[in-house]
This record gives C-alpha cells, sequence and structure tokens, in this order.
C-alpha cells in the first residue's frame, strides 16, 4: 500500500456523520501540522492555513469531513434501535448491511434488520420500505439491557461500517465515506505539493463540518477565513454504471469532473475558463459536469461578504451516499495535479480578473 492508498485508508476509516467529524480532523491535523498553521472554528472546521510568497489572494480549499449517517432515535424494550438519517439515503441501500454505533463505552457493531424472503408477502417485495420502519440489531436478548451494559442512548452516532479495500482491478478503491474524505484527501496532497514550491497566495485548507445537513460548517469557515477565491473539493456522481444510459461522459478515469452547475452555485465564468485553460495546457484530462439536485460548499462559501469566485472540482465516484463507493485512482492524482496547477497561477493580478 503506498502513501496515497494510505491517506485513503485512514480518512475513510474514520468515523464521522454530521456533527461528529473530530476523528476526521485529527487525521487531517496529524499529516498537516508539520506543513501548515491549525485553527478550528467554533463549529469545528479546521482550517490550515499555507502562506506562500504573498499574503493575498487567500484560496481556500474546502473539503467536508462529514459522512452520511445515522443517530439512535429510541431504544426498543426489547432492545433494538429505532433510527433517523443524518444526510441523504435511500432505503434500498440500508437493509442488511452492517453499522457501527458510537456508544459511551465503546463502538457497538450492529446490522440493519430485514425480513428473510420467505416471509415477504407480495405486496411487501414491491415497496420501498420506510427508514422509520427498520430497526438496528446489536444483539440484544430478552435478559441482556442494550443501555446498561453497551452504554448505547438516544442521539449516539450510527455509521456505516465498510473498510477500504483495493479491489481487482488495483486502479480502483472500494470504501465508505468518499464524499468527502475524497476531498479531503485532494487537500491533504495539494498542500503537501506546495509546501515544495513557490506559490503566490496564500492556500488555507479547510474540512469543514455539517456539509450534508445544509452546508454549515462552509458558512462559519468561510467568515474566519474570508476568501479572495474558493474550490470546493468533492465527489461527483458517476454515470458509468448500467441504469444511466450510454450517452454520459461521467466514467471512472474520465479525470475529474468540473462542475457547471450545482443546485446551490453556478461557478464563476472567468474562473471555470482559467481552470479549463491551465487543465489544457498541462494535458490534465477532465470532463464538465452538473449535479441538479445537489450541492456543495461553494453554495455558501461564494455568498460570504460581497461574494467569492468559486468552483468545484470533483472526482467521480459509484454509488454515493450508500455504505460504499468506487473511485479511479487516475482520477484522483489529476484532481489533485490540477488543483495544484491552477494555484500556481492565482496572484493577485489573476484573481483580481475574476
Amino acid at each position: 500500500m503506498d502513501a496515497t492508498q494510505q491517506l485513503m485508508k485512514d480518512l475513510t476509516e474514520v468515523n464521522g456523520i454530521s456533527g461528529f467529524e473530530k476523528e476526521v480532523a485529527k487525521v487531517i491535523e496529524k499529516h498537516l501540522k508539520p506543513l501548515a498553521t491549525i485553527t478550528y472554528d467554533r463549529l469545528g472546521s479546521i482550517i490550515c492555513r499555507k502562506e506562500g510568497s504573498s499574503s493575498a489572494p487567500k484560496v481556500m480549499l474546502a473539503a467536508h469531513m462529514d459522512e452520511v449517517g445515522f443517530i439512535v432515535k429510541q431504544i426498543t424494550k426489547e432492545g433494538f434501535l429505532k433510527f433517523i438519517p443524518v444526510g441523504g439515503w435511500w432505503s434500498h441501500v440500508i437493509l442488511g448491511h452492517r453499522v457501527i454505533i458510537k456508544a459511551r463505552r465503546g463502538d457497538v457493531i450492529g446490522v440493519v434488520g430485514s425480513k428473510p424472503p420467505h416471509e415477504l408477502k407480495d405486496e411487501e417485495r414491491r415497496k420501498v420500505i420506510d427508514i422509520n420502519d427498520m430497526h438496528i440489531d446489536v444483539g440484544a436478548t430478552r435478559k441482556f439491557d442494550v443501555e446498561k451494559r453497551l452504554g448505547i442512548r438516544v442521539g449516539d452516532p450510527i455509521i456505516p461500517w465498510s473498510p477500504f479495500q483495493i479491489m481487482a482491478n488495483p486502479k480502483t478503491y472500494l470504501a465508505k465515506a468518499w464524499d468527502d474524505r475524497i476531498g479531503c484527501a485532494i487537500m491533504i496532497e495539494v498542500i503537501r505539493n506546495l509546501s515544495r514550491m513557490k506559490h503566490p497566495n496564500t492556500v488555507y485548507g479547510v474540512g469543514t463540518v455539517q456539509e450534508e445537513v445544509g452546508l454549515r460548517g462552509a458558512q462559519t469557515s468561510a467568515a474566519v477565513v474570508d476568501p479572495d477565491v474558493a474550490f470546493a473539493l468533492e465527489v461527483s456522481i458517476a454515470h458509468d454504471t448500467p441504469g444511466f444510459g450510454t450517452d454520459e461522459v461521467e466514467a471512472l478515469g474520465s479525470g475529474p469532473a468540473i462542475l457547471v452547475y450545482d443546485r446551490t452555485m453556478i461557478p464563476n465564468r472567468n474562473l471555470l475558463d482559467l481552470v479549463l485553460e491551465v487543465a489544457k495546457k498541462k494535458r490534465i484530462p477532465f470532463h464538465l459536469a452538473s449535479i441538479a439536485r445537489g450541492g456543495t460548499d461553494t453554495g455558501r462559501i461564494h455568498l460570504n461578504r460581497a461574494g467569492v469566485p468559486s468552483i468545484v472540482i470533483g472526482v467521480a465516484t459509484r454509488y454515493i451516499h450508500s455504505h460504499t463507493g468506487i473511485i479511479h485512482r487516475d482520477d484522483y492524482d489529476n484532481a489533485v495535479r490540477l488543483v495544484t496547477e491552477v494555484i500556481k497561477v492565482l496572484d493577485k493580478k489573476k484573481v483580481a480578473s475574476l
């Protein structure tokens, strides 16, 4: 396992749903403390300042630390857990999966219970089960008190259990939480690159909190950084699996995605043109993408003060907002390279022209 694979493993295997991102922040701090000045905002977003040859312009690289998960809503008298989703979930991808409950006395493994097919009525087979009708089984029995013995309580976070794996195609990696630990990894590696070269600006690598529940950390951290230009480092949605059609260009291995639209932000056109110009000049593969029903941290950052030129650069990912996603290593490497090369040209004059 090389250094990048180990970084991905470190980031994806820690647990951090919205509002519980401290484990992720510790990983980021471990990797960047020797290279950047570390501070936090009051919601918990980590802010890593890497000074270049000039204090301005200020370039913000935002990657959200939180992943989708659940929170314990109720403990039944039989010891089963009812739960509520944190972030967007489709019920079909939840049943039968293992989860980890972060209880007071340590992690507790559980499984989202499901009826055996032998017991399903015809109408049950045809419908999507509502999350409110699901439960988590932690191995409770009649004489085993879940609350007292395991320390589980209402409000505890629940995280999918899915270890990082390199697949049979060694360029593809499977893990939970690519959304958005892949952005956190890109941010870390870009700052590592910049530590070995000159750049005419000061870069703020920010691991934001609570993106999945309303872009909250982006708003507070942008108020602290007050950036002149901003990038959200993200996943994009791969469309190269059955069910999407054959004309889609968002495929694994097609280079980083440059978003031309999402529900929360339309990118600054001059910044978009600059990113495309750099990609073409440096012969970095890319594809243009859009997200009609989702948003990113730039939805809040670009509205900071008088406005911040912003754009989203992502890595195509299969099966986001589920227990497991798949990415392609080349897309990641090229995203790191593209962001690094763009930052190298963002001097005062260039940013003023945006």
